[in-house]
């Protein structure tokens, strides 16, 4: 399992992403439930990017907040500046020990223990 950041669910629908959208059938994807905020609580989201996106995070595992992730992602905010989002995504892929897959490695590899992946620019 790999946890995809929000900004690889935002591509995946983008036409020009055809080696993400391959390269995701050959992983078992996850996202966060704060990616699923993020994306479809973006304030300019047309209905038809919403339903989209629905279709592609319906073929995928959610993974809910947990106590022990919100506190993950406290420690986090408090070593460095960062915005909530990521660090609760962060603490997600922590959690679970699994690789967090992103476009934005630089957002992430600070963080000790974090296997990052980037599916765009490698």
């Amino acid at each position: 399992m790999i946890l995809l950041d929000s900004n690889l669910l935002i591509y995946s629908v983008q036409q020009e992403y055809d080696a993400l959208r391959e390269w995701m059938l050959t992983i078992q994807p996850a996202y966060s439930i704060i990616s699923k905020v993020e994306v479809l609580g973006y304030w300019n989201i047309s209905p038809e990017q919403a339903q989209t996106i629905i279709a592609v995070l319906a073929q995928m595992r959610e993974i809910s907040l947990t106590v022990r992730q919100c506190e993950q992602a406290i420690t986090l905010r408090q070593q460095r500046k960062m915005s909530l989002g990521d660090s609760l995504i962060a603490a997600t892929a922590l959690a679970y020990e699994i690789p967090l897959a992103t476009r934005n490695v630089k957002d992430f590899d600070w963080i000790s223990g974090l296997i990052l992946i980037n599916p765009i620019d490698a």
